[in-house]
């Protein structure tokens, strides 16, 4: 491993608001370049009443404006939901205002339920145009050609990195066959997390993006400096993907303290199961759980993220995770 970094989801905590937890966001950030963090990714969700990065390139923006050194990108942008060039021009406009600092992580899936996704588009195509459309953005994003009828002015001669996100064989494959660095997300739906890396490393094509394979893995995280007040911050998550996965999404809720009362067991179990990538607990805890993650993967970047109430925990999560990841970079650095 030889960087870490943070993905947001700006959670909307239960008793906040959107502001809250946008102006939360901005200063996470600015915390997490202080830890050294390298990339600061947010995403793209629609009709979450507890996420605030819907409109994802202008959180992007914030972000980027608030801090100086670090990568800022999104992770990801749900490309079925918009035009190539859309995207193109705005990550263009955001990498011409913070050169050599901006991601653009793409994913395939919408982001939303099917109710959103049509009123995100109007018109739903039939087909999966995904690998057509990631070929055309890339075009848009490459060197200049006068000679094209449509360029992204903000956009052409860029070079925005481009990543793939997954959670399934088809992320790998396509990144794979692109020559694309590619981010797993398994933070919530580690399943396919091994063969993915073993598909998308066997069949890499070196490409003018990028020589070698480049992998990153998403894990979650919560650390405190006791192991039940790890566990009572990590139950704000645990009861948010539970309400999800049964149909009721709100609020990041408030942590409790027994929150195996809160969830019906057949839903906690499923709720484990896809929350597995994840360390939990005192320093020494998320040490060892994240060095299992790294040398069961070998990621070249690990990514990390917690839905945590308190805000000041969650600073706090992030403070102890840096010191464990930095050492795991410069351990992984003199090996």
């Amino acid at each position: 491993m030889q960087r870490y970094s943070l993905l947001d989801l700006s959670p909307v905590p239960e008793g906040g608001s959107v502001a809250d937890a946008l102006a939360n966001t901005v200063d996470l950030a600015r915390h997490a370049e202080r830890l050294g963090y390298h990339r600061y990714w947010l995403a793209e969700h629609h009709n979450m009443p507890g996420i605030a990065s819907a409109a994802t390139a202008l959180v992007i923006g914030q972000v980027a404006a608030a801090t100086k050194t670090m990568r800022v990108g999104a992770g990801g942008i749900m490309l079925p939901n918009h035009s190539p060039l859309m995207v193109a021009e705005n990550f263009g406009t955001l990498a011409t205002l913070y050169p050599g600092r901006i991601d653009l992580g793409l994913g395939r899936a919408p982001g939303s339920d099917m109710n959103t996704a049509r009123a995100l588009r109007r018109h739903m195509a039939p087909q999966d145009t995904f690998p057509q459309d990631v070929v055309e953005l890339l075009g848009f994003l490459g060197d200049s050609d006068p000679t094209q009828p449509v360029r992204a002015i903000p956009g052409e001669g860029t070079h925005i990195p481009v990543w793939i996100l997954g959670s399934s064989l088809f992320g790998a494959q396509l990144a794979a066959h692109l020559g694309l660095p590619y981010a797993f997300a398994s933070h919530f739906a580690p399943a396919a997390l091994t063969e993915a890396l073993h598909i998308y490393r066997e069949n890499f094509r070196p490409s003018s993006w990028l020589d070698r394979p480049h992998v990153m893995v998403a894990a979650g995280v919560c650390a405190a400096d006791t192991e039940e007040e790890a566990a009572y911050h990590r139950s704000s998550q645990l009861l948010s993907f539970a309400r999800l996965r049964t149909g009721r999404p709100g609020k990041l809720p408030h942590p409790v303290e027994n929150v195996e009362s809160q969830i019906p067991p057949h839903v906690m179990e499923g709720v484990r199961a896809a929350l597995s990538v994840s360390a939990t607990g005192t320093p020494a805890t998320v040490r060892r759980q994240l060095s299992q993650i790294v040398d069961a993967h070998a990621p070249d970047e690990l990514i990390i993220t917690g839905m945590i109430h308190d805000h000041t925990a969650r600073i706090r999560s992030l403070e102890i995770a840096a010191d464990i990841l930095s050492d795991m970079a410069r351990e992984s650095a003199a090996a």
